[in-house]
């Protein structure tokens, strides 16, 4: 049998690629990037980089490339129970939601609101459901909880209604050590979570070229734990970066390589994805497009970089700018999420998101969790399923005197399901049938599976003393900064109280 060619796009000539990469090099040797953590600068300065006269740290090109020979080209992520994993490298893809919208989508209003933790909890039951998404994430950040306890709010009720590996990040430095200490809670310990990571951490640099307290923080101590970080970096042409894509992607590529210098300063060997959520910057309005072909390009292009550098890769490509689920909502995310798939994307971020990366939607969830079958369809490409193709089925049909129908052949019964993914979302009937339905829209159908979904029982699958262990790390975090109780402990709706 022939092997299956894997379709693939390309953005960059390798001469181009190249040469991106070789004038990242000399803005951090030249240029240098801002680091406002003192560690994280120490470390740097440690490893031999210098500061420059007006404060930035100045790598050399031998400390990024013996980083680049430290970090890890493949990660494996393990669900919450440790059996199940998933090879973060190469070009294996794996789609998520993407975090953190501020505010969900209501299907009943078709209006944007604040979430609360029974819509959190909905959310990720929600993820945890869909098949496609492989990586849970905590993409919306609950309203009826301290700011300062949102990070870890969100991932404490991830790890309670969801078995799959969870993308998520910090809103600030203390947040890391409740959040890593669930982490280590659910695995058995902080060894076991470094041997088998049940989480990613997002680390964002400030474009151009700083790393705040925070970012840099999380770096550091995600490396010392053992915890992937996935840099999110975020030049918006012309705003926060040069005006060209190839100007834009010489500095993501110089942030991207920073971050991973301070993690592989910290500790060598550090998991770190090469990644981003840049925008090509829309001058008439003034806000930064997801949903431009532009900045899929953007995103298509510096995954080719990371793929030379040997580092795993990660974007924020297949969402919506969209302010409803409607055409537009469609017709971005399917661009996105097939172009990250031929470009062989291995996180692949923004499922369900609307609004510049702002809103989340259940039914948009649903939706996409199709697109991205449908983009793994097309991975797989045309396959030989026999051998002769498809001669000996034309020489029986050239042997009958009778009709001759394919669609009762057992050929057909054979292959059929095996050639073709059928959506549940997408209406593929006839007009009349259509009209006797009620004229659904894929939103009205994508609403009735919610509903169907969280219709069944809730299972969270953690033992009593789990559950207890977690919420008393959740607990003590709270309380330092005046949350007494949970929310879930009030009998919110959708919580099981």
């Amino acid at each position: 049998m022939i092997e299956p060619l894997r379709p693939a796009v390309r953005m960059l000539s390798d001469a181009l690629a190249r040469q991106i990469i070789d004038e990242a090099f000399e803005v951090l040797a030249k240029t240098g990037v801002l680091v406002e953590n003192r560690e994280a600068a120490a470390l740097l300065r440690d490893h031999g980089s210098a500061e420059g006269p007006s404060g930035r740290i100045l790598l050399p090109r031998g400390l990024v490339e013996s980083s680049l020979g430290s970090a890890p080209a493949t990660i494996r992520m393990f669900d919450r129970s440790g059996n199940h994993s998933r090879v973060v490298g190469g070009d294996e893809v794996h789609f998520d939601p993407g975090s953190a919208a501020l505010r969900l989508f209501d299907h009943r209003t078709q209006t944007e609101r604040e979430a609360r933790t029974a819509d959190v909890i909905a959310f990720v039951r929600l993820v945890d459901r869909l098949d496609h998404f492989h990586f849970q994430s905590t993409g919306l950040i609950s309203s009826d909880v301290p700011e300062h306890v949102a990070d870890a709010y969100r991932l404490f009720l991830s790890l309670h209604w969801s078995s799959k590996p969870v993308v998520t990040g910090t809103f600030l430095v203390e947040g890391f050590a409740p959040m890593s200490a669930m982490l280590s809670a659910v695995r058995g310990g902080s060894g076991r979570l470094r041997e088998k990571p049940l989480a990613i951490f997002d680390a964002c640099p400030s474009p151009p070229l700083l790393w705040t307290t925070l970012t840099a923080q999380s770096l550091i101590d995600c490396a010392r734990a053992g915890i992937p970080s996935e840099l999110v970096a975020m030049p918006l042409t012309g705003a926060t970066a040069p005006a060209t894509i190839a100007g834009a992607l010489v500095q993501l590529t110089a942030e991207n390589l920073s971050g991973l210098a301070i993690a592989q300063c910290a500790s060598a060997g550090a998991p770190v994805i090469f990644g981003g959520s840049p925008a090509s910057f829309d001058m008439r309005t003034g806000n930064a497009p997801m949903g431009a072909i532009e900045t899929m390009m953007i995103d298509c292009a510096y995954a080719q970089i990371g793929k030379i550098l040997h580092l795993p890769t990660h974007a924020y490509i297949g969402l919506s700018d969209a302010k409803c689920v409607d055409a537009q909502a469609g017709f971005e995310t399917g661009i996105g999420a097939v172009l990250a798939a031929l470009a062989g994307i291995n996180v692949v971020s923004g499922g369900g998101m609307m609004d510049y990366e702002t809103c989340q939607s259940l039914e948009k969830l649903v939706i996409d969790d199709e697109i991205c079958a449908m983009a793994y369809r097309l991975l797989e490409g045309i396959r030989q399923r026999d051998n002769p193709i498809a001669t000996d089925l034309f020489l029986e049909l050239g042997a009958r005197s009778e009709p001759f129908e394919f669609l009762t052949h057992p050929h057909t019964l054979r292959w059929f399901r095996e050639e073709q993914y059928v959506p549940h979302t997408v209406d593929r009937g006839k007009y009349a049938q259509w009209v006797a339905q009620g004229k659904p829209t894929a939103a009205g159908r994508a609403h009735m599976q919610v509903e169907e979904i969280l219709a069944d029982p809730p299972t969270d699958g953690l033992s009593a003393d789990m559950r207890a262990e977690l919420r008393r790390i959740m607990q003590g975090h709270g309380l330092r900064y005046g949350m007494e109780k949970l929310p879930i402990d009030n009998g919110e709706p959708g919580t099981g109280n």
